[in-house]
């Protein structure tokens, strides 16, 4: 069995994250997330399994997680191909819905390579899958999810095209269930910001 593999754009995006929301605990978590860190020896499961055991007990967690999924988001929409970028804005909504969760599910298999991850569009609802969330592999039962990265994910590459959603966690391997989902609500996104409408 291959080794499991964390990509290093989650490092950088939880590195900037704790930057955004919690500066006064950089210091602490530059140990595992620092760039000598990453550049010397990438990163395993076993460290970043230990970060995200300390972010649970910061009272900023969530905020946290939102923000990095935030960026991973930003970040890997900006790296795209501007002709493909081009593509999927003239899209029709219901396949630009479809092309933003691609973009999204790609995300979560980059953050960990065990995890997968799969898009499902009907009318003006969505949900983004998640198998095997590493944040959300805990040994315990959790009182609330611990997903929300993926929620800032899906949501933050929606918007990217134009398409404005209502997000909430629907279900988390951490609570309970054998998977993570993420509703999406697509019914409150204005035709103004449709770019195939408004070409």
């Amino acid at each position: 069995m291959s080794e499991t593999r964390i990509g290093r754009l989650l490092a950088a995006c939880l590195h900037q994250a704790i930057v955004d929301v919690i500066p006064e605990r950089l210091e602490f978590y530059e140990v595992w997330l620092g760039s000598e860190t990453l550049r010397d020896r990438g990163m395993g499961l076993a460290p970043m399994s230990a970060v995200l055991g300390f972010l649970r007990t910061e009272p900023a967690y969530a905020l946290v997680m939102a923000r990095g999924g935030e960026l991973a988001a930003e970040w890997t929409v900006e790296a795209i191909a501007p002709f493909r970028r081009r593509m999927i804005d003239r899209l029709p909504r219901t396949w630009r819905t479809r092309a933003a969760l691609g973009i999204a599910a790609g995300i979560v298999r980059h953050v960990c390579s065990t995890s997968r991850a799969s898009g499902r569009v009907r009318r003006q609802d969505a949900r983004l899958l998640v198998t095997d969330s590493l944040f959300c592999s805990v040994r315990e039962r959790q009182a609330l999810p611990l997903c929300g990265f993926y929620e800032a994910v899906a949501t933050r590459t929606l918007a990217a095209f134009g398409l404005r959603a209502a997000a909430h966690i629907e279900a988390c391997h951490a609570v309970q269930g054998a998977s993570c989902v993420i509703a999406l609500d697509l019914s409150g996104t204005h035709a103004a910001a449709d770019p195939a409408l408004a070409a």
